[in-house]
């Protein structure tokens, strides 16, 4: 059978989490071809007990030795991706085309639901080393979909003055770019008059590339006058994980992956099945990899899982939560990145955030970087309010809160450069 063909049949045939009988052919299937690469030699015949009994890998592990993972050579791959390195050294991520058509299949009949016939889709995601702007490419190649790659930090070629060029002369429908560059892009065209102009026909902004908040994408949509969306959350080890649907929420793409959560409890991993436990760290078996198949690996996300979605897709919702390494300690309350984004933007019309702490976690500061032509008349109140709601939701009491002109470049210019919540800590040497 054509692999196009089979892949769109599969995909399409499960909407919900498929049954046992399934994930074991598949599971077969990828054991198999595990079996060729040199982390998995050993494994002996498949069964559901063997692959219960077989320990997670964790991303360390992975990253320490990531060729060895692999049944192809670089060389020998259709494509050859590295990760950001926003997290630690880059990891090489070959992929054959079995691995590209899965992956592109599986979420352009999801991005089908949310995307019109007539789009012009702008992508403004980075497209050399890591896969997501080829990603896009591809979903808009196999949805007959107009769509054009600009992204602006690509020195040399389309730059922010370009783009707003050719943002008139394209007139896009649905922008895909990274929260920190929609905010980098709103703040240059809000600085010149230009915001109104450009929004002009934009039915939807997805994202994708960093974790969000739905206050964020609230207030991002505020601003442009569209829908904003989660588009997709993955990896470039594991691919795509989950897609976006038409109430905004994210779906498991539960036929392309068997998921299984960590609760931290004594029964280990265990399933997603409705009624199960619905947090923990998410632990992946990607079931359509070819050129580095994963067993168990450990994604290091905190997830909370959903049933029940106004769309209508059967499959589980999720909605990352972040990683324990983002957990910050100050004044004795425990904090993350994302708990703060919560606020920041519900409260407040700030373009971006950094949060400031001593190593001893005695001082925390808050940074909010202020949208051009922005009322300054009312920032001291904005910044009480911000205060607040902190205390009231998480028990923190900043030691300061203030506005700025522009935050490091490094917070804005999205996942192919950093990680998005760490790069919004500074921590500094000693308490002001």
């Amino acid at each position: 059978m054509n692999i196009w063909r089979e892949a769109r049949q599969e995909t399409t045939a499960m909407p919900g989490v498929p049954g046992p009988e399934f994930y074991t052919r598949k599971l077969a299937a990828l054991w198999e071809r595990a079996s060729a690469a040199p982390a998995y030699r050993g494994l002996g015949p498949f069964s559901r007990a063997a692959f219960a009994a077989l320990p997670p890998t964790g991303r360390e592990e992975l990253k320490a030795r990531p060729m060895a993972f692999a049944t192809v050579p670089p060389g020998g791959a259709l494509r050859y991706y590295e990760t950001t390195g926003s997290t630690g050294t880059p990891t090489p991520t070959p992929r054959l085309a079995e691995d590209v058509i899965w992956n592109t299949v599986a979420v352009g009949e999801t991005w089908r639901e949310v995307l019109d016939g007539d789009e012009r889709i702008l992508s403004l995601m980075p497209s050399d080393v890591v896969p997501v702007g080829d990603l896009i490419a591809q979903v808009g190649d196999y949805l007959d979909l107009s769509h054009l790659r600009a992204y602006p930090f690509s020195t040399g070629i389309t730059g922010w003055d370009r783009l707003v060029e050719l943002w008139r002369g394209y007139r896009p429908t649905t922008v895909f770019l990274a929260p920190g560059v929609a905010l980098e892009w709103t703040r240059l065209v809000a600085g010149r008059e230009l915001l109104a102009e450009l929004a002009t026909g934009v039915r939807r902004l997805m994202l994708l590339g960093e974790v969000n908040t739905a206050p964020f994408r609230a207030r991002l949509g505020g601003w442009w006058g569209a829908d904003v969306l989660d588009a997709s959350y993955g990896s470039t080890e594991t691919g795509t994980l989950a897609t976006t649907c038409s109430a905004g929420r994210q779906h498991l793409l539960t036929a392309g992956t068997y998921f299984e959560l960590d609760t931290g409890g004594p029964e280990g991993l265990v399933g997603i099945d409705a009624g199960g436990p619905r947090a923990g760290q998410l632990v992946v078996t990607p079931l359509n990899s070819y050129a580095r198949p994963l067993l168990r690996l450990r994604t290091g996300d905190l997830v909370t899982l959903g049933d029940a979605c106004p769309c209508g897709r059967p499959s589980p919702t999720v909605t990352v939560r972040g990683r324990a390494s983002d957990l910050l300690r100050v004044h004795g309350v425990d904090l993350t990145p994302r708990e703060v984004e919560d606020v920041v933007f519900a409260v407040s019309e700030a373009t971006g955030y950094l949060i400031e702490v001593d190593a001893a976690g005695s001082f925390a500061g808050l940074l909010l970087e202020r949208l051009p032509g922005a009322d300054r008349s009312a920032e001291a109140a904005t910044a009480e309010e911000v205060r607040r709601v902190t205390k009231e939701r998480l028990g923190l009491s900043w030691d300061r809160v203030a506005f700025v002109n522009a935050l490091p470049q490094l917070t804005k210019s999205g996942a192919s450069q950093k990680s998005w919540k760490r790069s919004n800590i500074r921590v500094l040497e000693e308490a002001p």
